[in-house]
């Protein structure tokens, strides 16, 4: 395994690292929206989010011959560089975990917004039909 292979590899898990932070801060904007319960711009900010997946799984394509390499073969420039390699892979790592998390909670918020307008509709519903009523008793 060559040097230049290592040099790929690790530009790849950079453009990961990149896309992984932006996503993350973009799921941090997605939890604000979704509490002040901002419809529009939510949908505005899922389509921006949508293209950032996809340059996540051109990078992660690009990453697949990698996995299947022994990581105890590849030749580095140096210590150094396999080092910030392996701690931008680890960061990878904790990144896409927070995301995973406020993917949950914006989820969870979602769900609990729905179901308040779920029942104030139900509310609404209902005393259109208690007015009707009346009015036919009338």
């Amino acid at each position: 395994m060559s040097n230049l292979s290592t040099t790929h590899l690790a530009e790849l898990i950079r453009r990961k690292h990149d896309v992984l932070a932006q996503l993350c801060e973009v799921g941090r904007r997605q939890q604000e929206i979704v509490e002040r319960g901002e419809t529009a711009a939510l949908l505005q900010l899922l389509a921006a989010k949508q293209n950032m997946i996809t340059v996540m799984q051109q990078v992660e394509r690009e990453l697949a011959p990698h996995h299947g390499e022994d990581p105890t073969a590849r030749v580095w420039a140096s210590a150094e560089a396999r080092a910030d390699c392996a701690r931008q892979a680890e960061e990878c790592n904790r990144l896409l975990a927070e995301i995973v998390e406020l993917e949950r909670r914006s989820a969870e918020r979602m769900t609990v917004r729905r179901n308040e307008v779920a029942a104030q509709l139900r509310q609404v519903y209902a005393a259109g039909q208690a007015r009707h009523a009346y009015e036919a008793h009338r």
